[in-house]
């Protein structure tokens, strides 16, 4: 009788903690049709995964532990639909990976997570944030880490719209002669009505490296109700932009900016595009790169949409001018 009401006790314990935590499947499909020009090679004729989104599929959950507390936890791996592989080989979550806590106090997390500069960067690009976007193959930024591992992330409750960020990542990569590597990030950032604008900062230095590429980025937009502002602003030291691979040029220096604009035409369809630029130092002679991208998105349901653009770049390095286009149409359906 009291291993019955003992086991009774634990099937009620377990039935509480049970209706108190949620997990969910959750993911992305996002693949595109479409055809790339560039400057001395052949035309190509592509289905590739991502124009929007990049494809994935993860697990999410929570634990309301009281007061306020929930334990949270979250497991997402990226794909390619085109062919079914692994958007990182060798990772079972390339994405994201983490464990944390979230309350009044705001929100932590340990693992792999993006960092306080991601959450800041690609948030006024034009044309969604997409494969289709004017600073793809135009800003030197996009080649900074988004989501290291080793990470230890920390974002503040909003307070009158106001929010801040901070993420840093251990290299674990140190020896016995050299330092190991850090990349730590920053950010600020205000919600408002129709006002976004964001602050972001992050440096990465390498295992052993005596200097330390800094991304700095300034996003902000306005909707005017007709249309949606983007403005996007941003510089890169010690950048690797035309430098060996891998290896910070000391002195290097990329200043870019992006203009645009999101035009809602009707309930369903949006229009977007803009224009992006950068220019750096580190080839001799200043090096100038330009882009321009017009798409539109139409959304079939909640969590469908079909979408179709065009983007050109072209890059001034030492006195050569290079082309490079896409042109495509693609589905996103989240489930």
């Amino acid at each position: 009788m009291k291993k019955s009401l003992i086991t009774l006790a634990i099937l009620a314990a377990s039935g509480a903690s049970f209706a108190q935590s949620s997990v969910s499947l959750y993911g992305i499909a996002d693949v595109w049709f479409g055809r790339t020009t560039a400057t001395n090679a052949p035309d190509q004729i592509k289905l590739d995964s991502g124009g929007v989104s990049g494809s994935r599929f993860g697990f999410k959950g929570s634990e309301d532990l009281g007061g306020g507390l929930k334990a949270n936890f979250l497991l997402e791996q990226g794909f390619n639909l085109d062919d079914g592989t692994q958007a990182a080989a060798g990772q079972m979550f390339s994405r994201q990976a983490y464990v944390g806590f979230s309350g009044g106090f705001g929100e932590v997390k340990l693992g792999k997570v993006f960092t306080a500069y991601d959450d800041i960067s690609g948030m006024t690009n034009a044309a969604f944030d997409s494969a289709l976007s004017p600073q793809n193959g135009v800003w030197a930024s996009t080649g900074y880490q988004g989501n290291p591992g080793n990470t230890v992330y920390y974002a503040t409750p909003a307070f009158s719209g106001f929010s801040g960020a901070l993420s840093y990542s251990l290299g674990e990569n140190k020896t016995t002669a050299v330092d190991a590597g850090a990349i730590t990030s920053v950010h600020a950032k205000y919600e408002g009505g129709p006002i976004y604008a964001g602050l972001a900062y992050q440096t990465e230095k390498a295992n052993g490296a005596s200097t330390s590429v800094a991304f700095t980025r300034l996003n902000a937009s306005y909707d005017f109700g007709m249309a949606k502002a983007l403005i996007g602003f941003g510089r890169t030291t010690d950048a690797v932009f035309g430098a060996a691979a891998g290896v910070a040029t000391p002195g290097a220096e990329v200043t870019e900016w992006q203009l645009g604009a999101d035009v809602p035409v009707g309930s369903a369809l949006t229009v977007s595009g803009g224009i992006a630029r950068s220019s750096d130092n580190v080839v001799a002679g200043d090096a100038v790169r330009k882009g321009y991208s017009l798409a539109a998105a139409y959304s079939l349901s909640k969590r469908t949409l079909v979408y179709t653009g065009y983007q050109s770049a072209t890059k001034t390095l030492a006195g050569v001018d290079t082309d490079a286009s896409l042109l495509a149409v693609g589905v996103r359906h989240a489930f």
